[in-house]
């Protein structure tokens, strides 16, 4: 995690996210990243710690999916609109039986299932 001794964690934020078809790794993590930033209004950035640049505080994604080697890192940055960037992608997730669709994109009956930890930190003097 990023250097943490002068950083103080503002918020922790859950989601969860599924790729039904296509078996995308990537595409559910991403989907999980939204979820968890999608019902928020950090206005306590701006307006508690007087945060002028919304891209001078700093964003931890712990992101967990079956298949973390197939993980896209460059895909799954562009989920995050603000902030220093950091991604840790570990092994979890679930792998489920679904419907096979070919038509789909599908190349198995899997649903991907994603979860994601999102953690706002601030520079703290």
């Amino acid at each position: 995690m990023m250097n943490s001794k002068k950083l103080k964690k503002f918020v922790i934020q859950i989601g969860m996210g599924v790729d039904q078809h296509g078996q995308d790794v990537t595409k559910a993590a991403q989907k999980a990243i939204k979820d968890a930033i999608s019902n928020n209004c950090l206005v306590g950035l701006t307006e508690i710690c007087n945060l002028q640049d919304l891209n001078d505080f700093y964003v931890h994604v712990l992101v967990a999916v079956p298949y973390p080697d197939q993980i896209n890192e460059k895909r799954l940055m562009k989920a995050i609109p603000f902030g220093n960037k950091e991604i840790e992608v570990i092994k979890g997730g679930m792998a489920i039986p679904g419907v096979q669709i070919p038509e789909l994109g599908d190349k198995s009956n899997e649903m991907i299932v994603a979860t994601a930890a999102v953690t706002v930190l601030l520079k703290m003097e």
